[in-house]
């Protein structure tokens, strides 16, 4: 009974003037005027902020209207002018509701995209941004993995993929620790570090919403300063893969911490591919066919046939290119005590983008 009174009254709030705005139309017929339409516009708008249902406003009004019916003139004519202007107030104090909540919308997407960009390029305070993550369901005190999505067309906030691949991660685990979104075109998952199985799901998601895409894990890194860590090492293996063309829709930058380790000294990297593959130049149409060859050979695992598929050559064409790659070289792709020297050296190739650059 005391709930029933209590949500009266706070109804009454936003009726201010309506039952005497009835009475008048019933008498005179006449329509709501621009102030009045103004009025019950702003008695929605601040009854959005306060927090109150529009439901429940909407039957108050309706209720106004109807304890208010005995009083007005049985004329027809009266009746349908009173209930045009219930129209219009009911219209107007949704709009002003609608219009209200429009405004927070816009102001929380806008506090999420600054957190999410203060987050991901460690660009607040610490303690506050830890604060700010609890908002938006991260506790920073833990380890956070975050995996990166890259597709040939970019994701944009709230399209039809987004949601989607949103809808069926938070669908399936708990939202209240989870973070997706968008940056730079790509689709982003911020997870706990010790459930491993949201970020596959996510990439598994991502790669079926887009018909393809690739996606890369960072490794797992505790506190905000973790979570850019993680996102930069994400960023980082798509890179990797592109320039040295790895397979497979999902990287994991634990996998690749060789390949950073290769060109972090630039200079005996040029030396290695320069002293390894620069004769590969002499050969007649460059060094291009024989260096593929020779990447395709090693990712196939050393199996002639399987190179040859890849290559889309016969298995005698692809011997015959081992053999001139042997002739120039020196080294032999088959003999293991080549092997390593020279698939370091392809892979050194692919970092340094030669020969299409000059060492």
């Amino acid at each position: 009974m005391g709930d029933r009174h209590d949500r009266r009254d706070v109804s009454e709030d936003y009726l201010d003037g309506f039952a005497r705005t009835l009475a008048e139309v019933s008498a005179t017929g006449r329509r709501l005027t621009r102030e009045e339409l103004k009025a019950r516009r702003a008695l929605g708008e601040q009854a959005a902020e306060a927090g109150h249902g529009l439901r429940e406003l909407v039957v108050a009004h309706l209720a106004a209207t109807r304890a208010g019916w005995p009083a007005v003139p049985h004329a027809a004519e009266s009746g349908l002018a009173t209930l045009a202007a219930v129209e219009q107030a009911i219209d107007a104090f949704a709009e002003g509701y609608e219009r209200a909540q429009r405004i927070a919308v816009r102001r929380e997407e806008t506090a999420r995209r600054e957190f999410i960009d203060d987050l991901l390029y460690g660009r607040s305070d610490l303690g506050r941004l830890a604060e700010r993550a609890e908002r938006f369901g991260l506790r920073l005190s833990r380890a956070h993995a975050v995996a990166v999505a890259e597709c040939s067309s970019a994701y944009v906030e709230g399209n039809p993929v987004a949601r989607r691949v949103e809808a069926s991660v938070l669908t399936r685990f708990d939202s209240r620790s989870i973070l997706l979104t968008t940056k730079n075109g790509r689709l982003l998952c911020v997870a706990p570090g010790d459930e491993d199985e949201i970020l596959l799901h996510f990439a598994q998601q991502a790669y079926a919403a887009t018909d393809g895409c690739r996606v890369a894990i960072g490794r797992p890194q505790h506190g905000a300063g973790g979570v850019v860590q993680s996102y930069e090492e994400a960023l980082a293996a798509l890179e990797m893969a592109d320039r040295l063309q790895l397979p497979g829709p999902v990287l994991r930058a634990a996998d690749l911490l060789v390949y950073p380790v290769l060109a972090r000294d630039r200079q005996a990297l040029v030396d290695l591919v320069s002293h390894t593959l620069g004769p590969l130049a002499q050969a007649r149409g460059g060094a291009v066919p024989l260096l593929d060859t020779l990447g395709a050979y090693f990712d196939s695992g050393c199996v002639a046939a399987e190179a040859a598929r890849r290559l889309s050559l016969s298995v005698r064409a692809l011997t015959y290119r081992l053999e001139r790659i042997h002739k120039l070289t020196g080294a032999d792709p088959a003999d293991p005590a080549h092997r390593y020297m020279l698939q370091t050296a392809v892979i050194g190739a692919r970092l340094l983008d030669w020969p299409n650059r000059p060492l």
